[in-house]
């Protein structure tokens, strides 16, 4: 498989450990975002620290994604993005709808603020 879920308590962590988002391996991710989001998953962390390529398809999935999340009520967060895949995120303008951090440990640290001002807000 071209990457690894691991659930936590909150989130789902999603590693691409392919080389290249792209037309072989997006559909299978997809896939997998909608059985989790299915599955009662709402907060999930892709992380590509690994993947060095992501072409339309790639995006596509990444945007399936957060359309599960927020749908769900919840929060998709991308962590590790090497410099040409950033670079097409940005071109693509995905940059101003997508959640992007630097790292797996901030993108988790996002969620949880996330959660915080969900909570706080509901609260009023």
């Amino acid at each position: 498989m071209s990457f690894e879920i691991n659930k936590e308590d909150s989130h789902v962590v999603i590693k691409v450990s392919a080389e290249k988002l792209d037309t072989i391996i997006a559909p299978n991710l997809k896939t997998e975002l909608v059985l989790l989001d299915k599955n009662g998953s709402t907060n999930f962390v892709i992380d590509l620290s690994d993947t060095k390529y992501c072409d339309s398809s790639g995006l596509s999935a990444l945007l399936v994604g957060n359309r599960l999340a927020k749908a769900s009520n919840g929060c998709l967060v991308l962590c590790g993005l090497q410099p040409t895949v950033e670079k097409m995120i940005q071109i693509s303008q995905l940059h101003t709808v997508l959640n992007i951090t630097p790292t797996l440990n901030e993108a988790v640290d996002y969620l949880m603020m996330v959660a915080l001002e969900k909570e706080v807000g509901g609260a009023e």
